[in-house]
């Protein structure tokens, strides 16, 4: 089970980076696969280094080892989910035993000095993790190389209620006149349908449960609020930071993309439909550019060492990138990161006896989506939509 104190800090780092990291352009990332590297360095630094990752990591860096190990087991006996770290060092490089003990078992491996072998040999292990979805590892092993840490995961989960797929036209904001890919389904639990009120605005917020303790949050703020704002206010409503109304207390105009109303019911139950745009999203980041904000600042300074703990050799963070996908379907939702670092005739039925609720949500205009880790909070992944999958058929089934 994953720490309460890391879910929330590994939250934390998501909304901060989501927040300075999404603009006009769809992205994803994965918070949960850095945060397991910046704890392996952050316990084996010294100085300014040190003082700065765990700053970033919000814990002391003096556990920070045992508890990025706790997190990756964590996500490993996570169902849906695959996490892995490896290492690859020169053969010249001696590692301190205690640092390297703190390693899952078999994920070391050697820097041969053939630059096309060792990036072979690494782009193999990420495809393995990955399951495929990351087919190259995203890191140039140059000559001064001596260390090579990275981390992978894999988040998969197949829905309980799955979607129809149709051809959806929008008729009105950014993605008007587009046909797109329209992913719908009905059902009577109008609770998985939420509105924030957060400081910037009511914030529209659908959750899509999976059959593995997966779940995927999808958000919809005002056009007016930037995608990183929804992300990071997505986070913290995670978190029970925001008063919320949900199901049957919905009333018109609440939230965005939000139609509230009561329609003819043969039972009275509240019902739910559920619109969204079907999508992939890839995304490429180099983390050193908000180096401050994973506390890499000082350890990326090449001029001076700043990891006694990991070897004798001044070792300092020389490059650090993270490549990641996320796809939501009819079926399920899947992601993979990898950082270094409808009619039939028929007769005129009768008036039903009652009325009752009906909410829509409908997401056909750029939003955002968390894949959470129910049992913890725990968000795996974040990302935003801004470019959904065009109507293809055979596309759309699968």
């Amino acid at each position: 089970m994953v720490a309460a104190t890391t879910a929330r800090a590994v939250n934390d780092i998501t909304g901060r980076w989501a927040r300075a990291a999404v603009g006009e352009r769809g992205t994803v990332l994965t918070a949960t696969g850095v945060w397991p590297l910046q704890a392996l360095l952050a316990g084996a630094a010294a100085g300014p280094a040190r003082a700065e990752l765990a700053a970033a990591l919000g814990i002391d860096a003096e556990h920070a080892v045992r508890e990025g190990r706790d997190l990756l087991a964590a996500c490993q006996e996570a169902e849906g989910v695959n996490a892995a770290v490896g290492l690859w060092t020169r053969r010249s490089m001696v590692l301190r035993p205690e640092w390297r003990a703190g390693l899952p078992p078999g994920s070391h491996g050697e820097l041969t000095g053939d630059a096309g072998a060792d990036a072979e040999a690494m782009h193999a292990w990420a495809r393995r993790h990955t399951g495929g979805l990351i087919e190259r590892m995203p890191v140039r092993v140059e000559p001064d190389t001596l260390l090579v840490l990275a981390s992978a995961l894999l988040v998969r989960t197949t829905w309980q209620e799955p979607f129809g797929a149709y051809p959806l036209r929008v008729a009105e904001g950014p993605w008007a006149g587009r046909e797109l890919t329209g992913l719908s389904r009905s059902g009577t639990n109008a609770g998985q349908v939420r509105v924030h009120s957060t400081p910037a605005g009511p914030l529209t917020a659908a959750e899509v449960a999976g059959d593995n303790g997966l779940d995927v949050h999808l958000l919809l703020g005002p056009q007016d609020m930037p995608g990183g704002a929804v992300l990071s206010h997505g986070v913290a409503a995670l978190a029970g930071s925001y008063p919320t109304v949900s199901g049957a207390r919905l009333t018109e105009g609440a939230g965005p993309g939000l139609s509230v109303r009561t329609v003819p019911s043969e039972n009275g139950e509240a019902r739910v439909q559920l619109t969204a745009a079907r999508f992939t999203v890839d995304a490429e980041h180099d983390l050193l550019q908000r180096a401050g904000l994973f506390g890499l600042g000082a350890a990326s300074d090449t001029s001076r060492g700043h990891f006694p703990g990991i070897s004798e050799q001044p070792l300092a963070v020389s490059a650090a990138r993270q490549t990641a996908t996320a796809t939501f379907g009819p079926l399920g939702f899947r992601a993979a990161a990898v950082t270094v670092l409808p009619a039939a005739a028929g007769s005129v039925p009768r008036t039903p006896p009652y009325r009752a609720l009906h909410v829509s949500a409908r997401y056909d205009r750029p939003f955002g989506f968390l894949a959470v880790h129910r049992a913890s909070g725990l968000v795996l992944v974040a990302g935003w939509v801004t470019d959904p999958d065009p109507w293809l058929w055979r596309a759309a089934t699968g």
